[in-house]
């Protein structure tokens, strides 16, 4: 039986991710077009301009401002969300290289240190894949989060010089280069306020742009981080007299800020827009602080329109109210938060939420199998036998593959039949990786205690962390995991049953490893101060 010929929107479909928007999405975006082109810039199709309709397209806007950005690999995560992973690798292969090298390639962009930076990238694709207009603001770290190294069992900082080879998936935008000011002293005069003698430095901001894509949806955001710059008129007064070494020093020292995560100093950055009037303000612009560290952005805000464009303060602050929201991710008191005070206070101002993560990136990319599973059947019988058998396959497969790649980078053989129980969070108190370690411990004890011949299920423990900056107890505790670690392993009567593995340099790359092989993920935060955490929704896909 023939084939019958394709259509002309389905031949489109073939080469172009555009085939997929729903007639209704258009009418929609239309009158949205439409409605934003007549009332918001007041011009009609016989005045308009390209910009105008341009502005008209891309109005609302969503502002994320995050010091931290843990976005991993991207190349992945990208032909996946264009529906092309299995074109490309189908190219790759006649092109005899192979995809999972080429993918090894990339490095992992870690601009953040943990869950609240994974939080912040899974916003960005989410935001994409909802159709959101939304921009996320950061810092483009030359450095990320450090290298971790283990040796002798205590770990050892390395740089992480992701930019070594460049990356492809960013593009500068010199030409949006910035004066940042510093310093100074505020004079009234007549005119009100003003900002005088001020420094620009450490110099300008020099953006760039990297385009997180959705899911299948035509949707490509922009994450914009910054990078300091020095002016090019840096201590001319140094250079004139013949100190250019000392000049060059000076020009180094100002563009320290975006050089390593995370700075000593913080300058986040605001997203405006053009307006004669600013009572809809906050109706155009919404800004989300991810966490205290962008919380500058606030008394930068009512600078801008106290100072610059002369609001009285009553009316700056109740724009700056409404403009901005906040992100605490956590209540307990050695992160300085005390917002049950608050929350007796204005209880109108909280709301509690559950974040999630993206399941592209930590179902379809990193558990593919179980992706797979789950479109196939889920929608039939839950609750049958062969599906709950299937499921179990695909775990133990993912099992297998976690077990080579140990065996292939750490050279340690695990039982793949054991239970990997896997702790993978930063270094801290509430975290309890000192609990942890005492619990396997108490099981190794145990093993010399009991009936050999008695029932026990093997175990693997699984541990990736890494310390906190500025402190050194975490090291000790890294210490006391790898040699509880040597003791446990090299037990000729434990054997099998018990296996201790520390993960070294534990990243986003890493966590699509070992995330779909884990059975038991240890969330053992102090009950009522912490929400789940990012790794426990990862592990949930």
């Amino acid at each position: 039986m023939a084939t019958p010929p394709l259509s002309d929107q389905e031949k489109r479909k073939q080469i172009s991710i555009r085939g997929i928007v729903g007639v209704e999405n258009v009418t929609e975006l239309k009158k949205g077009f439409n409605r934003h082109l007549h009332f918001t810039l007041v011009k009609d199709r016989n005045i308009a301009t390209p910009r105008d309709y341009y502005f008209a397209l891309a109005h609302t806007r969503v502002y994320y401002l995050s010091l931290e950005f843990y976005m991993g690999r991207t190349l992945q995560n990208t032909m996946i969300n264009l529906g092309l992973q299995n074109a490309c690798d189908e190219a790759i292969y006649q092109l005899g290289l192979d995809m999972e090298d080429l993918e090894e390639m990339e490095e992992d962009a870690g601009l953040g240190n943990g869950g609240l930076g994974r939080l912040a990238a899974c916003f960005l694709d989410s935001m994409a894949t909802l159709g959101l207009a939304a921009y996320g603001y950061g810092i483009r770290y030359e450095y990320g989060i450090f290298n971790q190294k283990i040796r002798d069992g205590w770990q050892v900082e390395e740089a992480d010089d992701w930019l070594r080879y460049g990356n492809p998936w960013e593009k500068a935008r010199p030409e949006y280069m910035l004066p940042v000011h510093f310093y100074g002293r505020v004079d009234e005069t007549a005119e009100g306020s003003k900002w005088v003698d001020t420094q620009v430095g450490p110099g300008h901001a020099l953006t760039t742009r990297q385009n997180p894509q959705a899911f299948m949806n035509n949707t490509v955001n922009t994450m914009r981080l910054w990078s300091a710059r020095a002016p090019n008129d840096f201590n001319l007064q140094d250079f004139n007299v013949g100190d250019y070494i000392e000049a060059v020093l000076d020009r180094n020292l100002a563009e320290n800020i975006s050089r390593v995560l995370y700075p000593n100093d913080n300058t986040a950055k605001k997203g405006t827009a053009a307006r004669s009037s600013f009572q809809g303000f906050p109706e155009k612009v919404a800004v989300q602080l991810n966490d205290t560290h962008p919380a500058l952005a606030i008394p930068e805000l009512m600078r801008i329109f106290v100072d610059i464009e002369k609001l009285d303060w009553d009316t700056a602050w109740d724009l700056t109210k409404r403009t901005f929201a906040y992100t605490n991710h956590t209540v307990l008191p050695e992160a300085l938060e005390r917002f049950r005070d608050f929350s007796e206070l204005e209880p109108d101002k909280f709301q509690n939420k559950t974040n999630g993560i993206t399941p592209r990136r930590w179902l379809l990319l990193c558990n593919p199998g179980l992706a797979e599973l789950i479109a196939e059947k889920l929608h039939q019988l839950v609750d049958n036998d062969a599906f709950i058998r299937d499921i179990s396959k695909v775990k133990q497969d993912n099992k297998d593959k976690f077990a080579q790649y140990l065996e292939r980078e750490y050279r340690v053989q695990i039982n793949p039949a054991s239970m990997f129980d896997v702790h993978v969070k930063r270094i801290h108190e509430y975290k309890r990786q000192l609990l942890n370690c005492l619990h396997i411990i108490t099981m190794y004890n145990r093993t010399h205690q009991m009936n050999p011949t008695a029932p026990f299920v093997p175990r693997t423990i699984i541990i990736g962390a890494r310390r906190r900056r500025g402190t050194t107890w975490p090291k000790k505790i890294i210490k006391l995991i790898t040699s509880v670690g040597d003791v446990v392993n090299n037990d000729p009567v434990v054997g099998n049953k018990l296996k201790v593995i520390y993960l070294e340099n534990y990243r986003v790359s890493l966590a699509e490893k070992v995330i779909p092989a884990t059975d038991l993920s240890e969330q053992i935060f102090h009950g009522g101060h912490r929400g789940v955490g990012d790794g426990q929704h990862e592990v949930s896909c």
